[in-house]
């Protein structure tokens, strides 16, 4: 379009081209971080399914974004919970949300382990597949088995003492850091108004680093593409095709586990399922994105005190559940046993599946911080039913990438639902924040893209009703 040097301002606005126009609401529906976040998958799912060799070398991007968000996920735990625990005063109340949390983790993993049992044997994903153990080749897998082999009780107790202060940061591991942390915050509570510059400092601090996790979100889509487009280019689809059944009865598993035992637990809160993840949207894509809960965490922590559960519960309760509470590894663990067990012709009786789950129970949390901690978990699991070959876990590589998309979103969706429990049980929830979080989701959800700010530091302490008050 031609425009004259003369014409008034006014005629020239008149003349905007129409794609100014319709590309103002194309950018405002992009703009929050869950729907850039999904594109991101679904062109990752087409590039890797259409260029297979250079999807796989996107894997970078994926394994840089992780990577990125790793780096600080450790000081966010550290920070939350040393503020959670010297803000919340009471000694005694720390030691009281950290027992309650330790029950509801034990019963709530025991319901996974137990309905995965039950769906794979309801379902039979492994049945008339006829392998023969011995053609399989553990070269493979040889790897995870040693490490499951090394793992005792004794070791898991002894990798939550880090070797040195410094040193529980380098790993990145969650339990050393939280151990820290925890001791941290008792020393500052029990301190009492001498330390309260310190705490003042640490919360601070704790704002900053949400500020920077914002920042590092922007680009979650770019990670997410780089992840999904590696993992359909170095197994493809047809992976999916072959092993169908069992990826299909894990995924619905997964979304009964979700939808009715969590739903339930809900409900009782008196909160609705489908309102509750729609609100933790972003963050379930990013984790479905790169295959891991990590990266969702510094924003979990912020969405859950958002919606009204106290700074300390959420503080204590999410980062002891990303190593206790792994509701999705608990079903996987399970479900590939019984597979394993069909897909061989192995009979297992009743007592060596109640061994199963009872092995799964500490597999599921003695893993936790150790790279491919699924495929781990379920070595370690099968050495302890001495009747399944420890080669035929084998037969998982191909698909457990993808299975690892569903423990990671089904884990993180159980510890949301675990601190909403946890803060209801200690009476430290504010419903009126519930309310405003769960039906104005879209204000939240831009704030968030824009800046990750975290909440007021004056979290409500535990013991102690809310108000319902700014």
């Amino acid at each position: 379009m031609v425009h004259r040097r003369d014409a008034p301002y006014h005629m020239l606005a008149q003349q905007t081209p129409k794609e100014t126009v319709v590309s103002y609401p194309i950018r405002k529906m992009v703009k929050p971080l869950y729907v850039q976040v999904l594109i991101g998958v679904a062109l990752g799912i087409a590039f890797g399914a259409i260029e297979p060799k250079l999807g796989v070398e996107m894997k970078a991007l994926g394994d840089a974004f992780i990577k990125l968000v790793k780096m600080i996920v450790a000081p966010v735990v550290f920070a939350t919970v040393v503020t959670g625990i010297a803000k919340m005063g009471d000694i005694k109340a720390v030691g009281r949300v950290g027992l309650k949390s330790l029950i509801y983790f034990e019963v709530v993993t025991t319901a996974a382990l137990a309905i995965g049992l039950a769906v794979a044997h309801l379902m039979n994903p492994g049945g008339g597949m006829n392998v023969d153990p011995k053609t399989l080749n553990l070269s493979s897998v040889a790897g995870y088995a040693k490490v499951a082999e090394d793992q005792s009780v004794k070791d898991f107790f002894m990798h939550i003492i880090p070797e040195s202060f410094v040193g529980a940061f380098v790993h990145g591991e969650i339990l050393p850091v939280v151990f820290i942390a925890v001791l941290f915050g008792l020393a500052l509570a029990h301190a009492g108004e001498r330390a309260s510059t310190l705490v003042t400092i640490v919360d601070e601090f704790l704002h900053t680093l949400f500020g920077v996790v914002g920042f590092m979100m922007k680009f979650a889509p770019i990670g997410a593409f780089g992840a999904i487009a590696f993992t359909v280019g170095k197994y493809g689809l047809g992976s999916l095709l072959a092993l169908g059944n069992l990826m299909l009865s894990f995924y619905v598993t997964c979304l009964i586990f979700v939808l009715v035992v969590l739903g339930t637990v809900l409900r009782l809160c008196g909160i609705n399922v489908f309102r509750f993840l729609a609100y933790l949207k972003t963050e379930i894509l990013i984790t479905l994105g790169t295959s891991s809960a990590e990266p969702a965490l510094p924003r979990l922590l912020e969405k859950l005190e958002r919606m009204g559960c106290s700074k300390p519960v959420v503080g204590l309760v999410v980062p002891t559940g990303y190593a206790f509470n792994l509701d999705g590894v608990c079903i996987y663990l399970t479900m590939s046993v019984v597979f394993i067990a069909q897909a061989t012709n192995t009979h297992l009786t009743l007592g060596q599946e109640l061994v199963v789950l009872a092995m799964g129970l500490f597999t599921s949390k003695g893993m936790s911080g150790v790279p491919g901690g699924g495929f781990v978990a379920l070595a370690a699991t099968l050495s302890s039913v001495h009747v399944l070959p420890l080669s035929a876990i084998a037969l998982l590589v191909g698909i457990d990438r993808f299975m690892g998309e569903a423990r990671s979103v089904t884990s993180i969706i159980g510890n949301a639902v675990a601190a909403v429990v946890i803060a209801k049980w200690e009476n430290a929830f504010d419903p009126a924040k519930m309310r405003d979080a769960l039906y104005h989701q879209a204000g939240v959800e831009t704030e968030l893209s824009d800046n990750l700010s975290p909440v007021s530091g004056s979290a409500v302490a535990v013991g102690t009703a809310h108000t319902g008050k700014p």
